[in-house]
């Protein structure tokens, strides 16, 4: 018989070969074996079975299912033509996360791009726009009863002074960390605020003529405590670095605010009455330089006026000039690098009254 006659399946009975009842998998995953043509031998079966005829099973037809596809990758790959391999672009974190530091910023409207959100301190630098927000009317208003506080009691004595003084050195130590953006250091506005208390003491205790050292000796007392302090913590040198500045300034701010107890009382009804002026007037919606320069006349009248009422004359006028002025250095403190609302409630209301009362001690007994 030559090839082109020969039959595979010669001598085949289909009636004695087991017959399958349903689909098998061999019949449904793979595809019928190549048959035995012109030029192709007979394919040796698999042991123990033997191949069906095509007459006894037809080859069904069964649908095609695709089989499931991975998801296509957010970013196509690309060759590498310059020798770095291309960085997957990262999902854009939550908006929570990026402004942990300010709990009271205000946030702006989600981007059709799918950014996060971004504070409008952080939109107002980004269109170079000003650094400076001011406080505003409230705390200037607040800034205004501390003054007037003050103002009052001081011709009560020393012991009734001390109360409002109190309250403005802890306000003074809690604005001034979180103006550096250092929140929450309790440690260092602890630290700060007991300095002004150990100064208030020692003035109470060593009489006004005595107010120079007993100011002065707690304030060379707390640089080294500070330092010391600073050496021992574990965080990193530049946070040390920020921490040790920040209560340095703090403690030197809410000791030298001791000065309103050193100075006479007549000074310190002067100078708390013209800063008290001062900042109501620069926080009328002027112009900044004529707000400025309304706000050191407008003092400089209050000065005048108080002096005129308590004896100081009309050096009164010039120790409320000066006080204003000072007190405006610390309203453009508290102002800078995009304070938040809490920052403008403590360091806004307290820095006018603490910048000014060191000028209101040396002038006050100058001009005595």
């Amino acid at each position: 018989m030559s090839s082109d006659q020969y039959d595979p399946y010669a001598g085949y009975d289909p009636e004695q070969t087991q017959q399958w009842e349903g689909h098998t998998w061999d019949t449904q995953n793979h595809a019928q074996l190549p048959g035995a043509g012109a030029g192709h031998p007979q394919q040796q079966p698999y042991q123990g079975y033997e191949p069906a005829p095509q007459q006894a099973y037809p080859q069904q037809q069964y649908p095609q299912q695709p089989y499931p596809q991975a998801p296509a990758p957010q970013q196509p790959y690309q060759p590498m033509t310059t020798g770095v391999r291309p960085q997957p672009v990262p999902e854009p974190q939550h908006a929570a996360q990026a402004v942990a530091a300010d709990a009271d910023a205000g946030y702006g409207p989600a981007t059709l791009a799918g950014n996060a959100r971004i504070t409008d301190a952080q939109r107002a630098r980004l269109e170079g726009r000003s650094p400076i927000i001011e406080p505003g009317m409230q705390p200037a208003l607040l800034t205004a009863v501390l003054g007037a506080l003050l103002a009052v009691a001081a011709p009560l004595g020393s012991y009734a002074l001390v109360v409002p003084l109190v309250a403005l050195q802890a306000v003074t130590a809690a604005g001034w960390f979180r103006l550096n953006g250092m929140w929450p250091a309790r440690q260092g506005i602890a630290l700060a605020f007991l300095g002004g208390l150990v100064a208030d003491v020692a003035v109470l205790a060593a009489g006004r003529d005595h107010a120079p050292a007993a100011i002065l000796g707690p304030l060379g007392a707390w640089v080294v405590l500070s330092l010391v302090l600073q050496l021992r913590s574990h965080a990193s040198p530049d946070e040390r670095m920020y921490g040790l500045m920040a209560t340095v300034a703090s403690s030197a701010l809410a000791i030298l605010a001791t000065g309103y107890l050193g100075a006479t009382a007549d000074a310190v009804s002067v100078g708390a009455a013209a800063v008290a002026v001062a900042a109501v007037v620069r926080a009328l919606p002027l112009p900044t330089p004529v707000s400025v320069v309304i706000s050191v006349l407008a003092a400089a009248g209050a000065g005048l006026a108080v002096g005129g009422m308590n004896g100081l004359g009309t050096n009164g006028a010039l120790l409320g000039a000066a006080a204003a002025a000072c007190g405006l250095i610390g309203h453009r403190a508290a102002s800078y690098d995009y304070p938040s609302r809490f920052v403008h409630f403590t360091a806004g209301v307290s820095l006018p009254l603490a910048v000014a009362g060191p000028v209101v001690w040396v002038l006050g007994r100058a001009l005595g």
